[in-house]
Parts: C-alpha cells; sequence; structure tokens
C-alpha cells in the first residue's frame, strides 16, 4: 500500500514537472512611460476649479498596448513593449500634468477623487497610435474629442476635436515613444489654452446674466 501512494506521489510529480516545461515562458515586456518636454511657467491662477475625467476609448485603445497601424485598417501593438498605464489613464495623468505645469489653472482634481469643481475636462480618445503611410512614413496620431462641462448642471458649454500628428523619423520602439511624447506636449498645451480660453468665456457670460 505505502509502495502504491509513493509510486502515485512520484507520477504526480513526474507528470506536473513535464507540465510545467512544455508552458510558454512569457516574453520580457519592456514598459514605458510618456516622455514630457514641457516647460513649467509661473503664471496668475485663474478663479476657477477644473476636473478632469479619463477620456472615454474604444477597446482597442483602452489597455495599455502601443497600438501601430502598420498598413490599411489593420491594427496591432508593439511586440513586447507596453505604457505604464492603460492608455485613457496615461492620457489624463498628461493633461493633468499639462494644466500644472502651465500654472494658470491652479485648483485641479482627476475623477478617481470625485471632487467637485466649476468646470470638467472631459472626452474621448479617437486615435492615439503610430500609423505607416503608403510614402513609408510613419508618424504619431493623437485624436482626442474634448468636452468643458459645467460642474454642476453638467451643461456642455464647450466642445472641440484636437487633432496632433508627429513624424517620426525612426521607427524602433523607442524613437515612436519619443514621437509620442512630442505629440502629447503639443495636445496638451492646444487643450490647456482652449479650456483657460473657454472658461474665461463661460465666466464672462456667467457675470453679465
Amino acid at each position: 500500500m505505502k509502495l502504491s501512494l509513493r509510486l502515485l506521489a512520484l507520477t504526480a510529480a513526474l507528470s506536473l514537472s513535464a507540465a510545467c516545461s512544455i508552458l510558454p515562458q512569457s516574453e520580457p515586456v519592456d514598459i514605458y512611460r510618456l516622455p514630457v518636454n514641457q516647460a513649467s511657467h509661473s503664471a496668475t491662477p485663474v478663479p476657477w476649479s477644473l476636473r478632469l475625467n479619463k477620456p472615454l476609448a474604444s477597446e482597442v485603445l483602452a489597455g495599455p498596448r502601443i497600438a501601430v497601424i502598420p498598413k490599411g485598417d489593420v491594427v496591432s501593438s508593439y511586440k513586447g513593449a507596453r505604457w505604464s498605464d492603460p492608455v485613457p489613464l496615461l492620457l489624463r495623468n498628461r493633461l493633468l500634468d499639462g494644466f500644472q505645469r502651465d500654472g494658470r489653472v491652479q485648483r485641479l482634481s482627476a475623477d478617481d477623487s470625485n471632487l467637485q469643481a466649476d468646470y470638467e475636462l472631459a472626452g474621448e480618445l479617437q486615435a492615439f497610435q503610430s500609423e505607416y503611410r503608403p510614402t513609408g512614413t510613419v508618424e504619431v496620431v493623437i485624436r482626442y474629442d474634448a468636452r468643458l462641462v459645467h460642474g454642476r448642471s453638467q451643461r456642455i458649454l464647450a466642445s472641440k476635436r484636437f487633432e496632433v500628428r508627429q513624424l517620426l523619423a525612426d521607427t524602433q520602439v523607442s524613437a515612436v515613444v519619443a514621437g509620442f511624447g512630442m505629440a502629447n506636449d503639443q495636445l496638451a498645451a492646444q487643450v490647456v489654452n482652449w479650456t483657460v480660453a473657454q472658461s474665461a468665456q463661460a465666466q464672462a457670460q456667467a457675470k453679465n446674466q
């Protein structure tokens, strides 16, 4: 009886060892942060507060994969590389950092905290990928449909589509990531300026009513 139990245990151990040996080993993954080259400024603060919400995104853009469109309508991702956060969170945090570096809007919060704010910045992320062109060039494409919303009434005050394209000199992943950084610097500057202008206009209209 004892011998049978020992044989059974040995067989199970060998089977488990064999199963482990044939399991595919996970490939190493490089995790990339989004580069930032935007300078910080000292500015007179505005009197209102702003909350930034994570943009809505399709399933393709909702995760941490670094998306690429090599041809036509085929959406793929760079092998062995991903972003440090899911793309909607990555973009929201980059815009939040852009407002902080700009210095005009200092009363900032994010949707994770669920704090009340005078205005909210929300929207949809339509593109956040690199794209190969028929000419052989590669460019980063970011397309963000922004909405400025009144905090209490949830009324849409303004909306705008932002599209940034950044041509890449190299197709290596490190160069692609650098291109994403430059494109997001442009996007952050445009979104910040637009938000400040639209909020100031809304404040002036409110005073005149």
